[in-house]
């Protein structure tokens, strides 16, 4: 026993070393929705990083501040939370931050950011923070949205009666930072500034007891020592010996934790009422409605709301095709161009083929489809930026429950849009456990910028490119349609594992809604940049190094048969000179046949035959496993290896003369929805089962997802195909 002591002794006393030399640092706390994220990047620039808190999947955002005197500080964008009372794991994250003594992510200081237009709800979270004895400066954001509401904050009033800075900022123009990075230097110059008293006497609340605990978990206030009895089984740093005789006094003292959890906020409530009657003048209940109310009654009404969305998601996905048309036509002809130039300059080896016919090939397959993938993203990120994005969330509540999910899945859905791999992680806010697996689990059902080069191809190879009334594009409407029917696919599979797993937890969706914005122009474009960096980076790697596989496999096979077919075609040149140039075609055809490649997707093709494919796509299936959109660089690596003479042809005029051995098209409508079925419902990515077996700490999961995906793929394909060949 002694021993145990010694080591946690020991233990707190290099945490606390560490503590005292870390550099200074401060947290970002506040409610979801407050303007905390536009504060961190005003903040920081581009000092950012990404990380997880230790032991947690959870998100940690940090960056660096430069202040006016040249010093540095440590900035920690904690995950939003609406009270020190936590529901959800990224709250609980923030709640260990706050708490834990000994944490090396433990703030010098907090800067609590309070939304200036919901100010009473916002206070709440502030006043909590200051009587944990942290040095505290209040932020105040959206100080216009307050005066539209006809909300007049007096704050010097507001800072007398706290007893703490409160400074206004508009992050997104830049107004307030400098003197809020004054206050921050007069923090760390003084080391401590705190509030005259605790906002309420938590020793009178709870008894004279709480001062025991206080010294027993060596906490730094009697409302940090209140919340160490409130939270102790989720506390992982209280020792054994603190845990028994905090539970010890807590018995004595007959502690009732709903009980008291309910009259301190209660007391605070109370309080802060009394201090906004003195510090805030609003307008009577008889002022004209914000602009934010009378749109959400359209927006959100039961009939035009779910109209309404499905007009912006039509728009969203006509604009894909029609705006994408022209840029993607001049990256074809760049990469026409580059290969041309090459095949006429460089000598004829086995290099300058690798280089022509394995990585300008593979890469071009996928840079086509950048003008797609930057649209997408400035589109999601317009949704979001102007308030429309949660929206959507309130609008589909009532159609997530009837699937035993709630409102709060549908941004990890809509998320999966863009990629599913921090879809899956942003689950995380959902507090019901069962709620968040089945979240998980259909997640990938819903169709990710990776599926968009591969519908792109396949739609512009099968589906004629027709306009109805001279605006509804067809090509553009079966995009849409692919996306909503796995959405449409992701309910289906909600409601059936909802009722095969049974876990009887109700969760109720609370959600604050922003008011609506003019989206910001410059973000969106940043966006739609980094996005498209992010894509070829990632992508490009995966592609580049599947290319050269890729090439290599289909440019050579086993010794004996290569030999074989040399000697078989020498003869037939000297026997049919005048047939040179068809008998190199025909060589070409059969060494990429009997080559590595050829013999693995002969292997595979009886499986895939029902489906309509035959043994180049069965080799790309396999490839895209690492990633979906290698499908369309392992067919520009297939269909250029031993093509030289169609280096001027793009991969979509390759595709579309593809024939099969009895000299019918490859790519006829039955193959191309067969096709197109099967990446909408085909658990392709190796990341994403990653990332599930990571949030689930199970191999089960993914393992599941895997197979009804798989399932659903190849019925859904066979069907399709089998109707239309």
């Amino acid at each position: 026993m002694c021993t145990n002591l010694f080591c946690v002794a020991l233990f707190k006393y290099l945490c606390a070393q560490s503590y005292m030399q870390k550099p200074f640092s401060i947290a970002l706390v506040g409610n979801p929705n407050s303007g905390k994220t536009s504060l961190f990047n005003a903040l920081t620039g581009l000092n950012q990083k990404v990380g997880n808190f230790a032991g947690v999947t959870v998100d940690k955002k940090t960056g660096v501040c430069h202040l006016r005197n040249g010093e540095t500080v440590h900035i920690i964008d904690l995950p939003g939370t609406y009270s020190l009372y936590p529901k959800s794991q990224d709250e609980q994250v923030a709640y260990d931050v706050l708490l834990n003594t000994y944490s090396t992510d433990k703030p010098n200081m907090a800067i609590v950011i309070a939304d200036a237009s919901s100010l009473k709800r916002n206070l709440l979270l502030c006043t909590q923070i200051m009587d944990l004895n942290i040095p505290v400066v209040f932020v105040l954001t959206m100080m216009d949205i307050a005066k539209t509401k006809g909300i007049n904050i007096n704050i010097p009033e507001l800072q007398r009666q706290f007893g703490v800075p409160i400074i206004a900022t508009n992050p997104r123009k830049n107004k307030g930072i400098e003197e809020l990075k004054k206050n921050i230097e007069e923090v760390k110059k003084q080391k401590t500034i705190h509030p005259k008293a605790n906002f309420i006497a938590i020793a009178e609340l709870c008894g004279s007891w709480i001062k025991d605990i206080k010294t027993i978990a060596e906490a730094e206030s009697d409302y940090a020592a209140l919340h160490l009895c409130c939270q102790m089984p989720d506390l992982p740093f209280l020792h054994a010996a603190q845990r028994i005789q905090i539970a010890g006094r807590m018995g004595e003292a007959k502690f009732n934790k709903s009980k008291i959890q309910g009259e301190e906020i209660l007391l605070r409530y109370r309080r802060i009422g009394d201090i906004i009657k003195k510090a805030v003048i609003e307008e009577t209940p008889t002022q004209k409605a914000m602009r934010s109310e009378k749109w959400d009654k359209i927006l959100l009404h039961p009939l035009w709301g779910n109209l309404i969305l499905l007009g912006v998601l039509f728009l969203l996905f006509q604009s894909i095709f029609s705006f994408s048309s022209y840029p993607m036509d001049w990256v074809e002809m760049i990469f026409r161009w580059l290969s041309v130039q090459l095949s006429a300059h460089l000598p004829q080896n086995l290099f300058s083929d690798l280089l022509i016919n394995g990585v300008l090939a593979g890469i071009s397959g996928i840079t086509v489809f950048i003008p797609q993938i930057m649209i997408l993203f400035g589109c999601i990120t317009i949704l979001e930026d102007s308030g429309y994005m949660a929206r959507i969330s309130f609008l589909t509540d009532r159609l997530m429950r009837s699937v035993g999910l709630n409102g709060r899945s549908v941004m990890p859905l809509i998320s999966g849009m863009a990629c599913a791999v921090p879809a899956i992680m942003a689950a995380r806010t959902i507090q019901n456990k069962k709620e968040r697996l089945i979240t998980i689990l259909v997640t990938p059902l819903m169709s990710c910028s990776a599926r968009l080069p591969v519908y792109t191809i396949l739609i512009g190879l099968v589906i004629p490119d027709k306009s109805f009334l001279g605006f509804f594009n067809l090509q553009g409407l079966v995009l849409m349609g692919l996306y909503l029917l796995g959405f449409a696919m992701a309910l289906v599979v909600s409601k059936v594992m909802d009722m095969v797993i049974k876990v009887k937890e109700k969760t109720y969706f609370l959600m604050e809604l922003p008011v609506y914005r003019a989206p910001r122009w410059k973000n969106v474009g940043i966006t739609m940049l980094e996005k498209a960096k992010i894509f070829v980076t990632d992508a490009g790697k995966v592609i580049l190094v599947i290319s050269i596989i890729l090439w290599g496999l289909s440019s050579f096979g086993p010794p004996s048969r290569m030999y074989a077919l040399e000697k078989k075609y020498a003869t037939l040149h000297q026997l049919q000179p005048t047939r040179t140039v068809q008998l190199n075609n025909e060589f070409a055809t059969e060494k990429l046949k009997n080559s590595f490649a050829g013999i693995i997707g002969q292997a595979i093709e009886p499986t895939i035959r029902p489906l309509g494919y035959d043994w180049k796509i069965g080799i790309a299936l396999i490839t895209s496993f690492a990633a979906r959109e290698v499908f369309v660089g392992t067919m520009a690596t297939l269909y250029s290896v031993g093509e030289s003479d169609k280096v001027n042809e793009s991969l979509r005029e390759k595709l579309s003369a593809a024939k099969r051995e009895d000299n019918s098209p490859v790519y006829t409508l039955g193959t191309g929805v067969s096709l197109l079925l099967f990446y909408v419902f085909a658990m392709q990515c190796m990341s994403t089962m990653a990332i599930t077996k990571r949030e689930t700490r199970s191999w089960k999961y993914p393992l599941i997802q895997f197979a009804y995906m798989g399932v659903l793929a190849y019925l859904f394909a066979f069907v399709a195909y089998q109707l239309l060949k």
